[in-house]
């Protein structure tokens, strides 16, 4: 950072920064400065910190000193193009930009042209000996500052566009003339004074101070907010702002503007990938207002251009190290480059393009590990369409661009309200627009998909959708959306209605009426060891992501278990290579029809009822972790004791009553139906999972928990018999105080001991405890003095921390709490570093320091969280345990949080 005197310096000249610099000066700004300073052809101008923004926002007013750096900054860009902002004969025009650290595409705020008025508009035509590019240009600044600056609505302006070009009989911008520019650019202004009361400014310098303050203030709209929390940006970074001399694409077929990227942020292919667009300005791009051509076809509409940009893309990538994302502009033939940046990319793209630039020498494999995450391989984990019978079969009505690849599924839906209500529903959706804008946002998040019938991979929608891991088709022109009507139509006629069942290929740009059947993933058929990386026909991504985790596997600090609860999913993880299992929730063994053996012993009524129903659940449990044991064997396998409450093993209370109400109507009561009732109401609870639970029962209940541990050490006998190499641990839930461990262990090692003598083994069990109470946390140095191990259970100690009851608050508040920022993400999802993870770190040093040698886990949700995964890696836990599918996300996070020291 900065230091104190630097910090008061608010505005930087393209000469001054670099690509270090994006704490301050933003991405675009940093990027520009980087640019400029590797003498590439970039407009001059200058940058507005992210500091001056964040004193903007925190006082609702600018700097003091900022009007006159801004000032000063302007004159000595005005005396570089030798003319002044807006003058009437020859106007310097600006453009006015967002820049925040973080890219954030679409979602905030831009306005070009600043500079033209009523009389520079003229000025400009005079210059360029085009009129109709001077009143397009102007008309251009009226429409976005209206919108952006002003508050207006943009449809109005575009209402208006569209009725110029129906009256003409066009159906491109392109196409109308000078006199259509000009009466728009009027129609415009009135349209401004119409809806603002106020008429369009004529000065060009309170035009650029309203809309610095314009991008200040978007920072904190809604769709910006929104985007932040999804991609968990921090929301007090503030934006800077970037003012650049205006150079121009529209001039005419000579002229242009695109987007390129130095590989395809698709697949991570290599070539030449973009989208060009003759005779426009750089928001047309993005839009989406009109479909562009490929980038390739630059080479042949200005070949001098398209060769110095190749050879600029090259310098951008050897520089940056990366896929680099550009924004560009020809005017009258010059190249100009707007902009630079490390691209967005999808998930298989993040992987190819990793492993190539090791490959290249232009990173090495500590490198490639921090360019990948996993949350983007649980993207390559989701199921794709099937090529052969189900593709082959479907209904293909129409093709796009494959802008962001996946399977996507749902009922078309045509507005982003629709989207999310239908979402809220349980439906899966896919959102139908001709394009997408930023208000779009919150829609696109609850879709399983997006279709668009216009834009390029580098339209609104194909970007932000790569950035959420959305499967995307861009740019079916042949499909007619008509989002008045609700529906789409095909070129032979046929007619999609809101709610018809589509499927869209973001991997092939195909979308078909109806629902096609998917296959499994094949990185997921590598996990699984049903497709190997070496064979000489292993995909591609395959071979990325086996290089990737092979890497990740041999650094890594944090061994990975999995949480299973049975042989087969045991077996799966240990495929996904789980090292252990680190929880066996053993009430998961007493469902269906051996409820009623629990049933039983609950309403045992006395010693020799209770020891019946407890030697009747004994061979059951015994032969569960023996198949358990079996399928990790060698491994260790930690398995929880009875941890919920008995009421939970029991019919629900109404639905009991009414039975037993109805059967007594009848004079035909059931005696076994009305113990249970009086069980039920005696085991009734306001609070149950604050009640008789965890370790309670087995002080509770005598023989519970003791029938579980002589079935696991049987169990562990009988794998030793068989020559195998069973590796039990016993874990006690609920733990709040060492006495309650004391009392629990000293009955369970004599079981054990028992077992061994009887079979004349030695079966190395250990105990420990889950700490998922704050007291066990906080007295973890007494409880260590009892405990071989200790596993965090961070649903429950979240739980408690909070005072949440889960199932009740996510219902309830938690939208409301991720709305208003309380939290940036949920504390069930990630790791509340604050709170829970501070106690998590105390227990950590107070149990160590008891005992050195202590073992320790965590088994909650967050073991296959990847942020919560680093926070684990950090305070110095030996291993992590997560659901099955969830195990490879696990160990690249563990791998990436070792590289990362």
């Amino acid at each position: 950072m900065p230091d104190h005197d630097a910090a008061q310096k608010f505005v930087y000249d393209f000469t001054e920064g670099n690509k270090d610099l994006k704490d301050l000066l933003g991405g675009k700004g940093a990027n520009l400065a980087e640019m400029t300073n590797l003498g590439l052809p970039v407009p001059p101008g200058f940058t507005i910190t992210t500091e001056a923004c964040k004193v903007y926002l925190d006082s609702g007013e600018e700097p003091g000193a900022l009007r006159d750096e801004v000032s000063a900054h302007l004159d000595a860009l005005e005396r570089k193009m030798g003319k002044k902002l807006g003058q009437a004969d020859d106007p310097l025009l600006v453009s006015v930009r967002s820049g925040a650290k973080f890219s954030m595409p679409g979602m905030m705020d831009t306005v070009l042209n600043i500079g033209l008025s009523d009389d520079s508009v003229n000025g400009l035509a005079a210059q360029s000996g085009d009129e109709r590019f001077a009143w397009d240009s102007y008309r251009r600044l009226i429409q976005m500052f209206g919108d952006t600056v002003l508050g207006m609505d943009g449809e109005v302006f575009s209402e208006a566009m569209e009725q110029a070009k129906s009256l003409k009989g066009v159906t491109s911008d392109v196409d109308l003339d000078t006199a259509d520019m000009q009466m728009l650019a009027e129609k415009f202004k009135h349209l401004v004074l119409k809806e603002t009361g106020r008429d369009f400014p004529q000065d060009p310098r309170e035009q650029m101070d309203l809309a610095v303050k314009a991008v200040f203030d978007s920072w904190n709209g809604e769709r910006a907010k929104l985007y932040r929390r999804q991609e968990r940006i921090p929301q007090d970074l503030g934006t800077a702002v970037n003012v650049c001399s205006m150079v121009f694409g529209n001039l005419g077929p000579d002229s242009g503007t695109g987007v390129a990227f130095t590989r395809d942020p698709a697949t991570g292919q290599q070539g030449v990938y973009g989208d060009y667009l003759q005779n426009a300005q750089g928001e047309d791009v993005v839009a989406g207002i009109r479909n562009t051509v490929q980038l390739a076809e630059l080479e042949r509409l200005d070949k001098a251009s398209y060769d110095q940009l190749m050879q600029i893309m090259e310098t951008l990538e050897t520089h940056y190290r990366d896929l680099c994302d550009i924004e560009f502009t020809i005017e009258s033939g010059k190249l100009w480059m707007l902009q630079t940046r490390v691209g967005k990319r999808t998930a298989a793209a993040a992987f190819r393009i990793a492993t190539q630039l090791v490959d290249q020498g232009l990173i090495d494999e500590a490198e490639a590990l921090q360019r990948v995450n996993g949350n983007q391989l649980a993207q390559l984990m989701f199921p794709r369409f099937d090529s052969n019978g189900g593709v082959r079969d479907a209904d293909e009505i129409g093709w796009g661009i494959a802008a962001s690849p996946g399977a996507a599924v749902g009922k078309a839906v045509f507005d982003s309200y629709t989207a999310i209500k239908w979402s809220r529903s349980g439906e899966k959706v896919i959102l139908i627009r001709r394009e997408t804008n930023p208000d779009d946002l919150d829609g696109m998040l609850a879709a399983e998909g997006i279709l668009t019938s216009r834009g390029g991979k580098t339209s609104h929608a194909a970007v932000v959708a790569r950035g959420m891991g959305k499967t995307c088709v861009c740019g079916a022109e042949e499909l007619e959306v008509d989002t008045k009507r609700r529906c789409l139509k095909t070129p032979g006629g046929q007619v999609i209605e809101e709610g018809d069942v589509v499927s869209i290929d973001g991997s092939t740009g195909k979308v078909y009426a109806g629902e096609v059947p998917v296959v499994p993933s094949p990185v997921v058929e590598y996990f699984e060891g049903r497709m190997h990386a070496g064979a000489d026909d292993a995909d591609e991504l395959v071979k990325a992501v086996h290089r990737i985790m092979a890497y990740a596997d041999r650094v890594r600090r944090l061994r990975v278990r999995a949480n299973a609860d049975n042989a087969e999913d045991g077996a799966r993880a240990r495929r996904f290579g789980a090292q252990g299992i680190g929880l066996c929730r053993t009430e998961h063994m007493f469902l269906g029809e051996r409820r009623s053996l629990v049933e039983r012993l609950i309403l045992a009524e006395s010693e020799e009822e209770r020891h019946e129903a407890l030697e009747g659940l004994l061979p059951l449990q015994q032969g569960d972790f023996t198949e358990l044991l079996e399928s990790m064997d060698g491994l260790p396998v930690t398995v929880r004791l009875l941890d919920p409450p008995l009421h939970e093993f029991l019919p629900d209370i109404t639905e009991l009553s009414v039975r037993v109400a109805l059967a007594e109507s009848r004079r035909d009561a059931n005696e076994n139906d009305l113990r249970l009732l009086q069980a039920v109401h005696r085991l009734h609870e306001q609070n149950p999972m604050l009640g008789l639970r965890g370790v309670r029962l087995g002080l509770v209940v005598p023989g519970l928990f003791t029938m579980q541990v002589r079935a696991i050490a049987e169990a562990a006998a009988e794998r030793k018999a068989g020559g195998g190499d069973p590796r039990a641990e016993i874990m006690i839930p609920l733990v709040g105080t060492v006495q309650e461990l004391e009392i629990v262990r000293e009955e369970a090692e004599a079981v054990i001991a028992e077992v061994e003598e009887r079979h004349e083994v030695e079966l190395n069990l250990t105990l420990g405890t889950m700490i998922e109470l704050p007291r066990a946390a906080l007295t973890a140095g007494q409880i260590a003095e009892c405990a071989d191990f200790f596993s965090f259970g961070t649903n429950d100690l979240t739980q408690t921390v909070w005072a949440f009851s889960r199932d009740d608050v996510e219902a309830s508040f938690f939208t409301a709490y991720l709305e208003k920022g309380i939290f940036g993400v949920s504390p069930f999802e990630t790791i509340d570093r604050e709170g829970v993870g501070e106690l998590v770190r105390l227990a950590v040093e107070k149990g160590r320091a008891t005992r050195p040698d202590l073992k320790l886990g965590i088994c909650g949700e967050h073991g296959g969280d990847p942020d919560s995964v680093h926070f684990f890696h950090e305070v110095g836990l030996d291993y992590v345990s997560c659901s099955p599918f969830r195990i490879p996300v696990a160990r690249l996070e563990a791998g990436r949080a070792a590289a990362a020291d």
